[in-house]
């Protein structure tokens, strides 16, 4: 579509308004092959997405309509910006079903999914310039929050058992003997999105005990740590030191993330200023919503509905592995997480797995190239994959057609 001059004169003027922060906001990887997710021809092993065919969803229909019919003026009028006291109540209960049990109800804050949270951290804690540790790769959200903020986003080595302690703790000081501000550390222990892998039990208290002693808080994200399909769980960051970590849940993965409901456990002397810090921006937490998920809670058997999404889901993971392992050309290898939605996979160098996507499309598969979880700018031979969306056959007939494509690949490489 052509643009009038009249046209071009408002664009270039509002071009000069953008702020620094806009100007390098960028639109994420994930976001672009979402679009292409909805193509039914194409096999997507890329979203995150739970399997909500699962759920009881005419009881939670039902749950809805009563509650509009029988409290429609609490329901749908504004909240506290807390939460509802019985959310925060029971949200204590779902944080004990994993080992924490160092959290006081006041110390509770709902949020608009995890992902407020990690706003709400940056904006608190975070002046443009300073630095926050990550694994690498890590969550695309929480680079786009932080890029969002111009807070600059510093990897830690990690290998298959998660964070390297002694290299976070170099990490640490080599960016302060550079100047740098290093304000928090960023980590998803439990299953990390995109790489599936767990952080040791037995690094666990070393990593929180090198924070603390550096002045480096913690943020902890744990939106699949309920999701473990074999193998015994390890403590939670929070429960090791409730000084020194922000805990951070969501019910997107256990329940529904169109809810949009996750919470915030936040040491008491830093509760006030991070909960005013969401309240500034979204007021409340939909009351709705709350009220939704309280009676669900109540109402229904949700850890029996947690224990039948673990069945669900680790067949499906056992699906993807066995494909792998059956396809998958030589010289690809892949992790194997114990709990959570994703594979990662890790190609020969030489191959941008971003390039790689569109050659994906014309293949009818798609995935999530490895750029998107970096706070390089770098290309990437790496890719995510995710199980949890579809079912077995769909997963072995993507693996097929992305084996087959990769086969191609290899061989142009050394042809």
């Amino acid at each position: 579509m052509s643009v009038s001059p009249a046209n071009e004169s408002i664009i270039a003027q509002h071009e000069t308004l953008f702020s620094e922060r806009a100007a390098g906001i960028k639109q994420s990887a994930v976001r672009d092959v979402f679009e292409l997710s909805l193509d039914p021809s194409l096999v997507s092993l890329a979203g995150g997405n739970p399997y909500l065919q699962s759920l009881p969803l005419a009881k939670l229909g039902e749950i809805a309509r009563r509650i509009i019919v029988e409290q429609g003026p609490v329901a749908l009028q504004y909240g506290s910006g807390l939460g509802t006291e019985e959310l925060r109540g029971q949200i204590l209960e779902v944080m004990a079903a994993e080992g924490i049990h160092n959290v006081d109800f006041d110390d509770v804050v709902v949020t608009n999914g995890s992902q407020s949270a990690q706003d709400m951290a940056c904006k608190v804690f975070c002046d443009p310039g300073d630095t926050v540790l990550c694994e690498d790769p890590t969550y695309v959200g929480a680079l786009n929050t932080f890029e969002a903020y111009q807070v600059k986003a510093a990897p830690v080595l990690t290998d298959e058992d998660g964070i390297v302690p002694e290299a976070l703790e170099r990490r640490i000081e080599e960016l302060r003997a550079a100047g740098e501000r290093v304000k928090f550390l960023y980590t998803i222990p439990n299953f990390n999105n995109p790489s599936g892998i767990t952080l040791a039990a037995e690094r666990r208290q070393r990593v929180v005990d090198i924070c603390r002693a550096a002045g480096v808080l913690v943020l902890e994200d744990n939106p699949y740590g309920m999701l473990r399909y074999e193998g015994e769980p390890a403590p939670t960051l929070r429960s090791l030191d409730p000084q020194n970590v922000i805990y951070m849940g969501s019910f997107s993965k256990i329940l529904s993330p169109g809810l949009r409901i996750g919470w915030a456990a936040v040491p008491t002397h830093l509760f006030r200023r991070f909960y005013l810090a969401g309240e500034a921006v979204a007021l409340c937490p939909p009351t709705l919503n709350q009220m939704i998920i309280s009676d669900y809670l109540k109402e229904h058997d949700w850890r029996g509905q947690i224990d039948d999404y673990r069945q669900l889901y680790a067949a499906r993971r056992d699906a993807m592995l066995s494909a792998l392992e059956q396809y998958l050309p030589e010289g690809i290898s892949y992790t194997r997480p114990e709990g959570g939605f994703f594979i990662w996979l890790t190609l020969p160098q030489g191959i941008d797995t971003y390039e790689l996507l569109q050659e994906g499309v014309k293949s009818g598969v798609i995935f999530i190239p490895g750029a998107a979880f970096s706070p390089g700018e770098e290309s990437s031979n790496k890719l995510r994959l995710a199980f949890c969306a579809v079912d077995e056959p769909t997963i072995t007939e993507g693996v097929k057609r992305l084996s087959a494509l990769l086969e191609q690949e290899i061989a142009a490489l050394s042809a």
